[in-house]
Order: C-alpha cells, then structure tokens, then sequence
C-alpha cells in the first residue's frame, strides 16, 4: 500500500506543480504587491525546486499534517472530515446495489445461457455500463423528479434522497458484476464436480449456492473490491448532479479555486479509502478459498 500511496502522491502533486496559477495570488488577491506576493512565495516554500517541494509534502503528509485551504483558511484534515462521510455513504450505498443486482442476475443469466432473459440481461447490463454517470443522474432526476414528483432532486439527508444518486453509479457497477458472474459461473458449471453433485441427487438450488457460486466468488470478489474506486471516481460528478454536499462535490469547487491542498488531501484520502478496500479483498480470499488460507498455516 505504501507504494501505491506515494505513486498517488507523487502523480496529485506533480498535476498541481505544473498546472499554470499561482497560490500566492489566490491567497493575497490579483492586487497584491509584488513584494508580498514574494514574501509569501517563500514563507510556502513556492519557491523550493520541484524534489525539495514534494519531499517536505511527504513529510507533512506522514505527520498527519495535509496542510490549510487557501479559501476557507481551515485545516484541509477538517475540511474533509465534515465531508467523508456523504462521500463514503454514497459509495457504501452504490456498491451494496450493484452486489445485490449484479451477482443474483449473473447467475440468472449463466442458468439461462443463450436465452431470451440472458441475451435481454446482457443488452441492459452493457447500456447500464456505457450510460455516463453525469447523463444518467439527469434523466433520472428528470423523470422522477421534475416529470413523476416521486423523489426530491438534490440533497443527502433522507433516505429518499438516497435513491437516485445511488441508482446512479450503482447501475454501471451492478453491470460490470454481472457480466463478471455469468463468465465465472459458465466455467465452474461445466466443471465434473458440478455433473457429480447432479448424479447425485441433490437440488439444483443447493448446487449452484453450495457448489457454483462459493468457486464463482475469488473474480467476483476481486471485481466488486476494484469497482468500488470507480464509485469513489463516479461520486465526485454525481454529488455535482445532485448537489450533495460530500468531498467529491467539494473537489470539484476546490479544482475551481485552484485550492491546491484541498485538491491533494481529497485525492489522497480516497487512495487510502480504496487501497484498504483491495487489502480487505485479498483478506477474504482467504476465507472464501481454503487453499489459500491453508498456505499461511
């Protein structure tokens, strides 16, 4: 994870070094004095080449320190507390839809492969998947708010404010899912276990369970853990769309602003929000799979 996390570091930071702008003058005004304007310039430390800049990034970042916004002159660290939370409930909410429709409708489809429901499945699973997040919360804001009345448009605060962000991006993950599940599922059911449990009697239903999906989750799984950083990724438009306020939408203020640590804190805060999703994915390998865990014992 450290690796990953540095790489992160390092891509954030050097993006905002060479994107043209000047934090001295966000901070003191298009009006400011050349004078000042340079004073600040050293005191922030501008002026250091780029090696020297990043490195005592890192060594704030490993301080827990990730520095002050230029705009609302408070701790970045605080910024994004009072935010994380609808960012990571959005997110939290997205993957549990997209698990609950994704999975059960893979197995649907690998049961019955080349049919009508599954060639049907798979068209609405690929238009699900090619819908752009920003498109599809519009129609869907269009429809049932402005046309049907039957949910509120923006806000986070209800659970009826939670439906249409989360169909969303959930929709496009539910699709990637469910696609990942019936390749998997069409492997394991061709597999000679899986005519041997036929053979011997047991229900279709207690097969598929027992004996398809527990082989079918290690892809599964692994797909479910990387999809969640493409609704971290997919967050930061849809609370755009629907005026949520959570860090995805601050971002994209602070992007605005040219609010340089905000910018880097956020983007380095959902690294580390995904990296321990995909460590949490590699520990259930080994709960899902005993061989696995027997190597460790």
């Amino acid at each position: 994870m450290l690796p990953v996390l540095i790489g992160v570091i390092l891509i954030i930071f050097t993006l905002m070094y060479i994107t043209p702008g000047d934090p001295a003058s966000i901070l003191l005004g298009e009006q400011a004095r050349p004078e000042a304007l340079a004073a600040l310039r050293q005191e922030m430390g501008l002026d250091d080449p780029f090696l020297v800049q990043f490195f005592n990034y890192i060594a704030r970042v490993a301080q827990l320190d990730l520095g002050t916004s230029y705009v609302t002159k408070r701790p970045v660290f605080l910024e994004i507390y009072d935010r994380f939370y609808s960012t990571m409930m959005l997110a939290g909410l997205s993957s549990i839809l997209s698990v609950i429709v994704g999975i059960p409708m893979g197995i649907l489809c690998a049961m019955k492969q080349n049919k009508f429901f599954d060639s049907i499945t798979q068209v609405l699973g690929l238009i699900a998947l090619s819908m752009p997040n920003f498109w599809l919360g519009l129609m869907l804001m269009l429809v049932f708010s402005v046309n049907l009345g039957w949910l509120p448009a923006t806000g986070f605060t209800t659970p009826l404010h939670w439906i249409l962000p989360t169909l969303t991006i959930g929709l496009s993950s539910a699709g990637v899912i469910m696609r990942f599940t019936r390749s998997s599922m069409l492997e394991v059911i061709r597999q000679d276990y899986m005519r041997t449990a036929r053979a011997k009697g047991q229900k279709e239903s207690l097969i598929i369970i027992k004996h398809a999906l527990k082989n079918t989750l290690i892809p599964v799984v692994t797909v479910v853990g990387l999809s969640f950083g493409g609704l971290l990724g997919g967050a930061v438009l849809t609370e755009t769309v629907f005026a949520i306020p959570g860090l995805g939408n601050f971002m994209v203020q602070s992007i605005r602003s040219r609010d340089v640590p905000i910018i880097q804190g956020g983007v380095l805060m959902m690294a580390i929000v995904f990296s321990f999703v995909n460590l949490l994915v590699d520990i259930l390998y080994s709960y899902i799979d005993p061989r696995i865990r027997s190597q460790y014992k």
